[in-house]
């Protein structure tokens, strides 16, 4: 592996030909070696798909570190930049697939807790009532995925909206929520 600096990192990356796929051989080498201690937390590495799963990840990695070489401001070394990149995209990809299977359609679930006191269950009972009566079933949907912790673009995919639609969504579903807790003897008598 040819040892580079910032500047020569991003210089043989614009190349076209040798310079550039030597490049990206050294690169993608790095994200590899780094990758696995960064997901330990996150996935079993022990599986047989855990380096295929690394390879994908760091080729979407490259991807966009070509497509944004003009972003590197050389604040860190380029290779610390492009780890960066290559983490965010394999959290993003295991997020995208711990949700692929879930279904919007279980809002009761979230209010289904047991052990808690009197007020907290009069509170719980409260706020499912209002979702189930006030909102739009788009906002019971999206607030429900939301209070399960669910990715925005999981929840904006499932629903077929923009991402920025779903943070309005959420957003009116908020305030209505928050005006009614307002209105009522629940929120006037809360601390």
């Amino acid at each position: 592996m040819t040892e580079r600096d910032n500047s020569r990192w991003v210089l043989d990356l614009k190349e076209k030909g040798k310079k550039r796929t030597e490049a990206l051989r050294d690169l993608r080498a790095e994200l590899l070696r780094g990758l696995p201690a960064a997901l330990a937390s996150w996935v079993r590495q022990d599986s047989r798909e855990f380096l295929s799963l690394c390879e994908d990840f760091v080729q979407e990695a490259l991807l966009l570190i070509l497509q944004n070489l003009e972003a590197f401001q050389g604040l860190s070394r380029f290779t610390t930049w492009a780890h960066k990149i290559c983490i965010r995209v394999a959290l993003s990809e295991l997020r995208k697939a711990r949700w692929k299977d879930f279904s919007l359609d279980n809002s009761s679930e979230i209010f289904e807790s047991e052990g808690e006191d009197l007020e907290q269950k009069m509170m719980l009972s409260w706020l499912k009532k209002m979702i189930q009566e006030e909102l739009s079933p788009l906002q019971q949907r999206a607030l429900t995925a939301a209070f399960q912790g669910v990715s925005g673009d999981v929840v904006a995919q499932k629903l077929g909206i923009s991402r920025g639609a779903l943070y309005k969504l959420l957003y009116d579903a908020r305030c209505k929520l928050k005006k009614l807790f307002d209105q009522t003897s629940v929120g006037r008598n809360a601390p």
